[in-house]
């Protein structure tokens, strides 16, 4: 598949956020002329305006912030063929527990704002505190008791997190 980058990086969140609403302000014929740019290529005729404005909005935010592992794409792909086959072994191994490194960056939406927070070696950073567990940070994000990896959606036993 063609690699296609979006003009310069966006240097910033608050740069992709703006491209992102930019984006979401255009009418179909625009979000065409925009993919016709951006992929070199007509957009299908096909798609909606609700389609295209969502898979430029994702190449916004795959050449900023990074595309899906390889471990997800495989399995997107293998689901998306229509092959059920080891599709369940491959989904257990999906959820399979890892273990979390030191810079990794959990996000989720809560109250209407992204909330960021940051694995650190000893315990968690949001917002410019440390806390020693996940937990904690769901605490202080929402002031309610949850348990830290099902409300960021890392918990392999939970299907959805309540908002």
């Amino acid at each position: 598949m063609l690699r296609v980058v979006i003009d310069p990086a966006v240097p910033d969140k608050a740069s992709l956020d703006n491209e992102i609403a930019r984006l979401r302000g255009l009418d179909v014929g625009a979000l065409r002329a925009r993919w016709h740019t951006l992929f070199r290529r007509r957009a299908p005729p096909c798609l909606p305006r609700h389609l295209l404005f969502r898979i430029l909005a994702y190449r916004l935010q795959a050449d900023r912030l990074g595309e899906l592992d390889a471990d997800s794409r495989r399995l997107l792909d293998r689901i998306g063929s229509g092959s059920a086959e080891g599709i369940d072994r491959l989904v257990a191994d999906f959820k399979r527990p890892r273990t979390m490194r030191s810079g990794t960056l959990l996000t989720r939406e809560w109250d209407g704002h992204l909330q960021q927070v940051m694995v650190l070696a000893d315990g968690f950073s949001w917002n410019g505190k440390t806390y020693p567990s996940l937990s904690k940070v769901a605490f202080a994000m929402t002031g309610t008791r949850w348990s830290g990896p099902r409300f960021f959606g890392i918990d392999k036993s939970s299907s959805e997190v309540q908002p």
